[in-house]
C-alpha cells in the first residue's frame, strides 16, 4: 500500500489531495496578488471564493458551483487572468463534471455562457480599446475582440470532456470489479455444489450400503441362529432399529445435500463410485485433451481394497490432472502408484512451472479436499513445488488397515 501511493496516478485519490493541493493553490494565489501588487477591491474580494472552496471539493463537489462563477468575475475584473483564478476555474469546472453535479451538456453550455459574457464586459469596459475609440462590433476585425470566447470555450469543453470520461472509466472499472466478484462467487457455489454432490453419492454409495448391510445382518441373525438367548436377541433387534433410524437421517442427510440453491429442483444423479480400474479411462482423457500423462505400477494390488481407498486414490489423481490442466498446461505429468501390505502411496509430479505458478486454491477445494480425504482414511497427503527447477509434486500415503475399517467397527470404537 505505501508503495501503490507514492505513484504519481495514485497521489490524486489520496483522502488529503484536495486539502494539499488548495493549501498550494492559496499560497500561489498570494504569491500573486504581492507580486503583481493587486489592489483591486473586486479583484481581492473574489479570489478567496475562487481557491479557498477547493479544500472541501471532495466531500462537497457543489462547491464548483461557487468557485467557477467567482473564477469568471476575478477575469473579469482582472483581464490579464491570474494563474490562480485559470487553474482553480479549471479543478472547479473538473469537479462539476466528475462528480455529475450538472449534466455534462448543461455545465458545457453554463460555462461557455458565463465566458462569453465576461468578453462581452470585457467590450463593454473598453478593455479593447485601439487608439482611443471603443471597438465596433461588426466592424471590420471586431471579431477578434472575441478570441477569449473562443479559447474559454474550448477550455471548457475539454475540461468537461477529460471528467466526464474519467467517470465513466471509473464506472466501467467498478462494473468490471462487481460482475468478478460476482463470477468469483457463482463459481464457489457451483464448487460447493459440486462437492455437495460428490459427497452425496459417497454417502449412498458407501456409507448407506454398509448400514444398511448391518440392518441386514443384525435382523436375519435372529432368526438364523437358534440357541440366540433373549438378551442377545433383544440387543440384534436394538442394532437394526439403529441401523434404520441412521439409514432414514442419512435419507434425509442426502436430500438437503443433493439440494440447489434454486430449491431442490435438481438432484445429484446416483451413479458407481470410480475405482482403480477407472484410472484408465480417466488418463485417456486427459491425453484426449492433450495432455501427457505416464502411470507407473509398483508392487502387488491386493485383491481386494477397501472401495474408500479406491476412490481416494481415483479423486487425489483426478484433481491432480485437472490442476494441471489449469496451472500448467501442455506439461508432463508422471503418476507413480506403489502397493505395499500395509498402505497404498501416491506420488504425482509435473515438469510445468512450479513455484511461479503455485497451485493456490484460490477459494475453491482441490488440494483441501485432497488432504481431507487422506485425513479420513487415517493417511496423510503433501503437495508443493518439485524442486529448484519447477514442477509440482503431490504426495500421498493411505493405509489399507483404516480404509478398510467397517462402518461397524467404527461406530461400536
Amino acid at each position: 500500500m505505501r508503495q501503490s501511493s507514492l505513484r504519481p496516478t495514485a497521489w490524486p485519490r489520496s483522502p488529503r489531495y484536495p486539502y494539499v493541493s488548495g493549501v498550494l493553490l492559496a499560497v500561489v494565489a498570494a504569491a500573486e496578488v504581492l507580486h503583481a501588487r493587486i489592489i483591486s477591491t473586486a479583484v481581492l474580494a473574489t479570489l478567496p471564493f475562487v481557491v479557498l472552496p477547493l479544500l472541501w471539493r471532495r466531500r462537497e463537489p457543489r462547491v464548483g458551483l461557487l468557485v467557477v462563477p467567482a473564477a469568471l468575475l476575478n477575469f473579469l475584473f482582472r483581464p490579464e487572468l491570474l494563474m490562480t483564478a485559470a487553474v482553480a476555474g479549471v479543478m472547479g469546472l473538473h469537479t462539476l463534471a466528475r462528480h455529475r453535479v450538472l449534466h455534462p451538456a448543461l455545465l458545457s453550455a453554463g460555462a461557455i455562457t458565463g465566458s462569453l459574457l465576461v468578453n462581452v464586459g470585457h467590450v463593454a469596459m473598453g478593455v479593447y480599446d485601439l487608439g482611443g475609440r471603443a471597438p465596433a462590433v461588426g466592424a471590420d476585425g471586431s471579431l477578434s475582440y472575441f478570441t477569449e470566447s473562443f479559447v474559454l470555450a474550448v477550455g471548457v469543453v475539454a475540461t468537461v470532456g477529460v471528467a466526464d470520461a474519467t467517470r465513466s472509466r471509473e464506472e466501467s472499472r467498478q462494473a468490471r470489479e462487481a460482475a468478478q466478484r460476482e463470477l468469483i462467487a457463482m463459481e464457489r457455489r457451483h464448487a460447493a455444489a459440486q462437492e455437495r454432490a460428490a459427497i452425496a453419492r459417497e454417502l449412498h454409495d458407501i456409507v448407506a450400503h454398509s448400514v444398511s448391510v448391518i440392518a441386514v445382518q443384525a435382523e436375519s441373525a435372529t432368526y438364523t441362529t437358534p440357541d440366540l438367548s433373549p438378551p442377545a436377541r433383544d440387543g440384534f433387534q436394538q442394532i437394526a432399529s439403529s441401523a434404520r433410524s441412521a439409514l432414514t437421517e442419512l435419507r434425509r442427510l442426502l436430500s438437503v445435500l443433493r439440494a440447489d440453491e434454486a430449491g431442490a429442483e435438481e438432484a445429484a444423479p446416483v451413479v458407481p463410485q470410480p475405482t482403480l480400474d477407472s484410472l484408465g479411462a480417466l488418463l485417456e482423457a486427459h491425453r484426449s485433451g492433450g495432455g501427457e500423462v505416464s502411470l507407473h505400477t509398483t508392487g502387488t494390488r491386493p485383491a481386494v481394497l477397501p472401495p474408500s481407498l479406491e476412490l481416494t486414490v481415483y479423486r487425489i489423481v483426478q484433481e491432480a490432472l485437472t490442476n494441471a490442466r489449469r496451472h500448467a498446461r501442455g506439461a508432463a505429468v508422471d503418476i507413480r502408484l506403489t502397493y505395499d501390505e500395509d498402505e497404498v502411496r501416491l506420488r504425482i509430479t509435473d515438469d510445468g512451472p512450479g513455484p511461479r505458478t503455485p497451485r493456490l486454491d484460490a477459494g475453491g477445494h482441490g488440494l483441501s479436499g485432497m488432504r481431507e480425504r487422506a485425513n479420513l482414511l487415517g493417511g496423510r497427503l503433501t503437495s508443493g513445488p518439485a524442486g529448484a527447477e519447477g514442477g509440482f509434486l503431490i504426495e500421498a500415503e493411505l493405509p489399507v488397515r483404516a480404509g478398510a475399517k467397517s462402518f461397524a467397527e467404527d461406530v461400536y470404537e
